[in-house]
């Protein structure tokens, strides 16, 4: 039922907030306007209009009266001077119609009036330059024509009130408008800082405004020192594992190399070697990105870099379109990281990658292409979960991994504000990963 009024509805919380200042506004204005435009232009000109009628009834009667034509013109001119009318007996008149500009709502009520009260009235005619009622009346004389000012039947200045309404509804918009904004700010500076921390930013922020507000603003700071404690005693946590894993990892390489039989250690040492790996792509994904500080960053220079060290490490991958200009908030190296992941899953999974980068006003997009076999749609999903590995939809013989290189790619998408999304390609036919980061 509202569905229709959605796209005309501001989306903004001061648009709404106009809006529900304005129309009430505006609905009791049309009413009290609607209600006293009846009234005034109904009712008061309706008891002008009787007024009139009493002193056009005395001319018309004092007109009937006299005995001859040149007589009823002199008492005509004679009751007209007094009465402040201007006559014309004989009158000379063209068409005999009655006549009214179609604004004119004084006009529709005083002609049915006059006619009401007036039988010998023949025309009306408001249409004229000189704001006078031009009457046309048949006496026993002939035609009499009257001209009087229009200001003796229509109410003076009845704009007074609408102008004075209008100016005052609009003073008091304006008024209500600045203390809702003063309101309204303190909401603001509140979704902006929470839309800032979930990029991975951190503004300051104090709560303010109406004590509802305030509770928000307290609760929200209190969560997000809560959220970095978190982070923070897992990245000590996760410091002290590394070293801890570390540690025997490389006595027990120490002692491998020792070994008399070289073949025997050769295949020992590639054991360790996966499991320092490992080790490293499970921190990767637990640590994420935080441990690194935001900073404004050339966007098209990263991705061309990562590019280039993927080439220079024999990988066949290729920068094939990058749109767009400036610098944006990010984390560079996490940004890297994820986008190194993407590059060495096509390139495992597919004889050659392709790179673009877009950078608009809103958005970073990087999207990486392979023409590996990619992933049915109904797995993909399933693909960004962690520890997970399609086997039957990858290349086994290009080697693997414990499923998470996709996983830490949609983390470090999702703590930029962004997302990861994947496809088929259309140019290679394998997959087609979308790296969204908010800008």
């Amino acid at each position: 039922m509202f569905a229709p009024l959605k796209s005309v509805v501001p989306r903004s919380l001061y648009g709404r907030a106009a809006l529900i200042l304005i129309v009430p506004i505006v609905t009791i204005q049309l009413v009290i306007s609607i209600s006293f435009i009846q009234r005034h232009y109904e009712g008061v000109t309706r008891q002008m209009a009787r007024g009139l009628m009493i002193e056009l009834r005395h001319l018309i009667d004092v007109v009937n009266r006299a005995p001859s034509p040149a007589e009823a013109e002199a008492r005509a001119a004679a009751v007209a001077q007094a009465l402040e009318f201007r006559v014309a007996l004989p009158a000379e008149w063209g068409e005999v119609r009655d006549r009214r500009d179609f604004w004119d709502l004084s006009g529709r009520q005083l002609i049915p009036a006059l006619h009401g009260g007036l039988p010998e009235l023949a025309a009306v005619d408001l249409v004229n330059t000189d704001n006078e009622v031009r009457l046309l009346f048949e006496t026993a004389a002939g035609p009499l024509s009257v001209a009087v000012e229009r200001r003796r039947v229509s109410a003076s200045n009845p704009h007074q009130l609408l102008v004075l309404m209008i100016v005052t509804s609009i003073l008091m918009t304006v008024i209500a408008y600045l203390f809702l904004s003063n309101q309204l700010r303190p909401i603001k500076r509140l979704a902006d800082a929470a839309e800032a921390f979930g990029k991975g930013q951190h503004i300051a922020y104090r709560p303010r405004g109406a004590l509802e507000v305030r509770a928000a603003g307290q609760a929200f700071l209190e969560m997000r020192a809560r959220i970095e404690r978190q982070i923070e005693q897992r990245t000590l946590m996760l410091s002290g594992v590394s070293h801890d894993l570390r540690t025997p990892l490389t006595r027990l390489r120490l002692g491998l190399s020792m070994l008399s039989d070289p073949e025997e250690a050769e295949e020992l040492l590639r054991d360790v070697a996966d499991m320092e790996r490992l080790v490293d792509e499970f921190l990767s994904f637990v640590r994420g990105d935080a441990l690194e500080e935001a900073e404004q960053v050339d966007p098209l220079a990263l991705v061309a870099r990562v590019v280039e060290n993927a080439q220079r490490a024999g990988q066949k991958v290729t920068l094939v379109r990058a749109d767009g200009e400036g610098t944006m908030v990010l984390r560079p190296a996490a940004v890297g990281r994820a986008l190194e992941n993407l590059v060495g899953n096509a390139v495992r999974y597919g004889s050659r990658a392709e790179v673009s980068v877009a950078l608009g006003e809103r958005a970073l997009r990087i999207t990486v292409e392979d023409d590996g076999p990619g992933i049915p749609r109904d797995r993909r999903d399933e693909a960004l979960r962690p520890f997970t590995r399609l086997d039957q939809a990858r290349n086994q013989n290009r080697g693997g991994g414990v499923g998470l290189g996709l996983t830490i790619a949609m983390d470090i998408a999702r703590n930029h504000g962004g997302t990861l999304r994947l496809g088929e390609s259309p140019t290679l036919g394998g997959l087609r990963a979308e790296l969204t980061l908010a800008r």
